[in-house]
């Protein structure tokens, strides 16, 4: 056989070796694979709290806007009503009253709700203070757009005598910066159909002598109109207040008389 034969079977021979060396590698089991133990996280302690499932609306009953949820438990406020103190509460509270508007997601605190035999609004009403209506339409309560806990300015408007057999109008802005509290609320149809609320009597929050004020106002003016104030004066203190209506200007021994809308001052007798 000539050499360069055996020299081209030789290397073929070594090749198909070689090839076959390299399968065997390819398809030969893996190693197992050594997995580190992981230490495995601490468990969380869960406590059931009651929280608000809808949203509740300031003065509506909760019913059935109150549900059990789990929370970590260390995260839980002692204000918190939980299911371990209290298991019967969502039958218990589900007709108590929302002193303030609470929403879903919201853990409930019995400080948010009306007491036991305590009314809606004396509940809300702030010590020191008192709750005064006064009737007011559309066109006196800023087209309808009042609601509770807005800040207004009541202005006060009446007649007034010109001097020359006529008469005119003045008004005045006799309390500033006042809460509203509550608006009673009708729905009525309009024209068109359509369903519309209207409000037709305001409760203000009053100090007594702003109490003593409007009561003297109502009974003066023609027209008493509330002036919505923007939210972001609500805390601006205003004293420029029509306090000469009741308090006399800081004069004692006198009685105020008001008569066909005007009012005057006498000497009190002794």
């Amino acid at each position: 056989m000539p050499a360069s034969r055996l020299i081209i079977l030789s290397v073929a021979v070594a090749a198909a070796g070689g090839a076959g060396y390299v399968a065997k590698n390819m398809v030969a089991t893996p190693p197992p694979r050594v997995i580190a133990d992981s230490p495995q996280a601490p468990a969380i302690a869960l406590q059931d709290v009651l929280v608000l499932s809808g949203d509740v609306a300031m003065g509506s009953p909760l019913e059935n806007n109150i549900s059990w949820e789990s929370w970590p438990s260390n995260g839980v406020n002692a204000n918190f009503i939980t299911r371990a103190a209290e298991p019967d509460a969502v039958e218990k509270l589900k007709g108590s009253v929302a002193r303030m508007a609470m929403y879903t997601g919201e853990p409930l605190r019995r400080s948010k709700l009306i007491g036991e035999g305590q009314s809606f609004m004396s509940s809300i009403l702030p010590s020191g203070m008192r709750a005064v209506a006064t009737a007011i339409s559309a066109d006196t309560s800023a087209g309808g757009f009042i609601l509770p806990n807005d800040f207004v300015d009541v202005i006060m408007t009446r007649r007034s005598d010109t001097g020359s057999g006529g008469s005119g109008f003045t008004t005045e802005t006799i309390l500033k910066n006042i809460r509203v509290l509550a608006i009673d609320q009708t729905i009525q149809e309009d024209e068109e159909g359509k369903k519309t609320r209207v409000g037709q009597t305001a409760t203000l929050e009053l100090t007594p002598q702003q109490a003593e004020i409007i009561t003297v106002a109502q009974q003066m003016a023609d027209r008493l109109t509330l002036a919505l104030r923007s939210i972001t004066d609500n805390q601006e203190k205003h004293v420029g207040e029509a306090d000469y209506l009741v308090s006399g200007n800081g004069r004692r021994g006198t009685v105020r008389l008001i008569k066909s809308g005007e009012v005057s001052e006498v000497g009190a007798r002794k």
